[in-house]
């Protein structure tokens, strides 16, 4: 099939347009699981320091905190009983004598070392397991443009497994540097290998840590983990949670709600996706990207809800929200995608696409779709 590509625009115009559209998937890169908001909150885990240092220890503070010395290596060729002669960063309050060892991580171009906080002793060999899940061979998520420290230390898919396994029993642990990692993995993994979860840990833990506010900001993350380990009753009382966010215009953790909807209840629920936040034009621009995001994910994964009905959902939104089409067009290009070349380039002649960001998807989707019909010619 022969696309014609729309005039181009004119070159500030586009040079807005590239700075705006870079800006939008530099934020959708952010996270490796997109539908965990806090991990884009937090940035940088303290798993991701680990994976980017290249020295790892515990250490206890002497001399009135300003040496410390070595009792556990997590990562590197440090050895026991080596002196830290330069006070960290980041150090927290004045620690008494026999407190917890705290975590310092040192990278190749940094110039001190770092405190991340204090975890016993007793974790050393766990966290040096975590470490060595990054250095597991095999296939990787696929990269993200541009990359930034978030998307730089992914793992293989294998490594994540490995990953995942060794942190869910540490969620929530009364140590809580322990949890605060365990949890900032978890948030972070790719949802294509969120399956390793099932079995390993029970729904009834998960739905107690979603009934405490003080959990609030890691709701998001249990929200995912309970739509691989729950069953009828959780799939009901997630509805109820849908309908009432619904109701109120609310899209809090909203991706995260449907998304694990759509993975208890399967394709059958796309459906319900379309006409709630696709048809019903009251909804907000975040209701909505809360929806795609769930289905971005799904799509991705291509296991509980087929890749195929996903794209049938995205022409769907591409047909009732034209000003917005440009939105999912880099995911259908990435998933090889052409059949709405046809339909982009009649929206880009029609100027329904105001947005600079999403008319720069468009053509790029339209020059991917071009170049990939020309590769087969």
């Amino acid at each position: 099939m022969l696309i014609q590509l729309p005039r181009s625009p004119a070159p500030r115009r586009l040079k807005c347009t590239l700075a705006a559209f870079f800006l939008l998937i530099s934020a959708a890169a952010a996270v490796a699981c997109q539908l965990c908001y806090e991990a884009a909150r937090q940035m940088v885990t303290i798993g991701q320091r680990l994976d980017m240092a290249d020295r790892a220890v515990l250490a206890v503070p002497f001399a009135g905190a300003t040496r410390f010395r070595i009792v556990e290596v997590v990562k590197g060729k440090d050895t026991v009983g080596d002196i830290i002669a330069d006070p960290p960063t980041g150090l927290g309050e004045a620690m008494a004598p026999g407190s917890d060892p705290c975590l310092l991580v040192r990278d190749p171009f940094a110039s001190q070392w770092t405190d991340l906080g204090t975890i016993r002793a007793e974790y050393a060999d766990w966290l040096r397991q975590l470490v060595a899940t990054a250095f597991v061979k095999g296939d990787r998520p696929r990269p993200t443009w541009p990359s930034n420290m978030q998307t730089s230390s992914t793992l293989s898919y294998a490594g994540w497994r490995q990953r995942v396994a060794l942190v869910l029993p540490y969620l929530e642990n009364p140590d809580p540097l322990a949890a605060q990692i365990a949890w900032g993995e978890l948030a972070r993994a790719p949802y294509a290998i969120m399956d390793v979860v099932r079995s390993r840990i029970d729904a009834a833990t998960v739905g107690i840590w979603l009934d405490d506010p003080r959990l609030a900001s890691r709701h998001a993350a249990y929200t995912l983990l309970l739509g691989f380990v729950g069953g009828p009753a959780d799939a009901a009382r997630l509805e109820q949670h849908i309908e009432a966010a619904w109701s109120a215009h609310d899209d809090t953790n909203l991706a995260a709600m449907i998304g694990a909807d759509l993975e208890l209840r399967g394709p059958s629920r796309v459906g319900w996706v379309e006409a709630k936040y696709f048809a019903d034009h009251s909804r907000t621009m975040p209701e909505i990207e809360a929806a795609l995001l769930a289905l971005d994910v799904h799509g991705d994964a291509n296991r509980t809800v087929p890749r195929q009905r996903v794209i049938q959902a995205y022409r769907a939104f591409i047909r009732e929200r034209a000003p917005m089409a440009g939105f999912v067009a880099q995911q259908l290009a990435d998933w090889d995608y052409w059949d709405a070349a046809t339909e982009y380039a009649a929206l880009l002649k029609s100027n329904a696409i105001k947005d600079p960001a999403s008319e720069f998807a468009v053509v790029n989707y339209l020059q991917r779709a071009a170049s990939a019909n020309a590769a087969v010619e």
